[in-house]
C-alpha cells in the first residue's frame, strides 16, 4: 500500500484526539440483504470496542459497481463456507472501487480474517489487488468513512493499533515470513485423472506467454466430476479434433484445483503459433456471462506463479486471452474482463 495510506490508516486515532478529525456516517452502506448472502449461523460475539483494526485486499475480486461487488461478494462467501469451512465470509465490511461498504460478518460477529486477530479486531478489505498504488479516491474516501463510524459508534477504540501491515501480495503476514514465497497449488497429475497416453512435442523453456481460455462446454465443482471432465476434453482434442493431446497444459475448476493437461515440459495444441512459448490455461466451463468463482481465479494466479517460481515461466511473460490472438469468444467476456486486470496482462 502506499505511502499515503499507511498515514491515513496511523493517524486516524491521533487526528481524532487532536479534535482535527470530522467523523462521518454518509458513506452508502449495502447490507447482506442487498448483496444476496447465503443465511449463516454464525454468533461468536465480538466484545467492543476492539483495539485493533486489520486492513486486507482480496486478489483477484476486482469490481466497480454495486452488481459485480454483490456477486464477487457471494463468490467470497461461498469460498470461505464451502472452501474454508468457516460458518461466513471472513470480513467485517469489505469496500469496493465504487465507493460502497459491504456488510461482511458486521460490527457484532468474530470474522476469520487473520489468525490471533479475529477475536479482537476488526478486519476490513478492499475489493480487489492493489499491489503497488493506493486504492481509488473513492475507496479511499469510503474507507475512511467506516474507520471514522466505527471509532464514533464505539465498535473500535480511538487509541486502536494496526498490527499488520499490507505489503503488495503478502499480505498480513509478519516480517519473517514475508520473504517466504506461497507454494504451489495442489495439482491432479495426468496418472491421477488417468489420462490416454500420448507423444507431443516439447515446449521451448522458459514459456514467453501465459494464454488463458475456457472450454466452451460443461463446469465442475468437485473433484471427482472435474476428472471425468478432463478425461471427455481429452477424447475431443484426440478424437474430434485429431490433436495428439488434450489441448492446455493444464485445466482449472470450479473445484478450485488445477488439472495437469500436458504439463509444464510438453506442448498443448491450445493456440496455433503459441503452443511451443505459451503455457496455455483453460478454465473448465463457459464464462460469458458470469466468470469463474474466487477459489478457480485464485488457483490460476498461484499456478502463473508457480511457473514463474520453478523457471518455466520467464518473469517478463505476457498475459493474453485466447481471443487476443486467435478468432474466438474464449475466455468469455466475463473472465476476459477479470484477466485485464491481472499483472503481465496484454491486449
Amino acid at each position: 500500500m502506499s505511502e499515503r495510506l499507511q498515514y491515513l490508516f496511523g493517524n486516524v486515532s491521533k487526528l481524532i484526539e487532536e479534535g482535527k478529525f470530522s467523523l462521518k456516517d454518509d458513506f452508502p452502506m449495502v447490507t447482506r440483504k442487498e448483496w444476496g448472502a447465503a443465511a449463516v449461523s454464525c454468533n461468536t460475539q465480538l466484545s467492543r470496542p476492539v483495539d485493533f483494526l486489520v486492513i486486507h485486499h482480496i486478489p483477484a475480486l476486482e469490481c466497480h459497481n454495486q452488481t459485480g461487488c454483490s456477486q464477487r461478494l457471494r463468490e467470497l462467501q461461498n469460498h470461505h463456507i464451502h472452501n474454508n469451512h468457516w460458518c461466513d465470509v471472513a470480513y467485517n465490511f469489505l469496500v469496493g472501487d465504487d465507493g460502497r461498504v459491504y456488510e461482511g460478518v458486521g460490527w457484532k460477529v468474530q470474522g476469520w480474517h487473520t489468525q490471533g486477530y479475529s477475536n479482537i479486531s476488526l478486519g476490513f478489505a478492499y475489493f480487489g489487488t492493489k499491489e503497488g498504488h493506493s486504492p481509488n479516491p473513492t475507496a479511499l474516501s469510503a474507507m475512511e468513512g467506516l474507520i471514522s463510524y466505527a471509532v464514533q459508534k464505539t465498535h473500535l477504540s480511538p487509541r486502536y493499533l494496526q498490527p499488520l501491515l499490507v505489503e503488495g501480495e503478502n499480505c498480513l503476514v509478519s516480517p519473517q515470513q514475508r520473504g517466504l514465497k506461497k507454494a504451489c497449488p495442489s495439482i491432479v497429475t495426468r496418472s491421477d485423472w488417468e489420462a490416454r497416453k500420448s507423444h507431443c512435442p516439447r515446449m521451448s523453456l522458459p514459456a514467453k506467454y501465459v494464454i488463458i481460455s475456457h472450454t466452451s462446454a460443461r463446469t465442475c465443482t468437485v473433484s471427482d466430476e472435474c476428472r471425468i471432465l478432463v478425461r471427455d476434453t481429452q477424447s475431443h482434442f484426440m478424437d474430434r479434433q485429431g490433436t495428439c493431446d488434450i489441448g492446455p497444459n493444464f485445466l482449472v475448476g470450479q473445484d478450485g484445483i488445477v488439472y495437469e493437461g500436458t504439463g509444464w515440459k510438453v506442448q498443448g495444441s491450445h493456440t496455433a503459433g503459441y503452443n511451443d512459448i505459451a503455457l496455455g490455461i483453460a478454465f473448465m466451463g463457459t464464462f460469458t456471462g458470469n466468470p469463474p468463482n474466487a477459489a478457480a481465479l485464485e488457483a490460476t494466479q498461484n499456478l502463473i506463479q508457480c511457473a514463474m517460481d520453478k523457471g518455466y515461466l520467464t518473469p517478463n511473460y505476457l498475459l493474453v486471452g485466447q481471443s487476443d490472438v486467435e478468432n474466438t469468444l474464449s475466455p468469455g467476456k466475463a473472465l476476459y474482463n477479470i484477466i485485464s486486470t491481472w499483472p503481465h496482462f496484454k491486449h
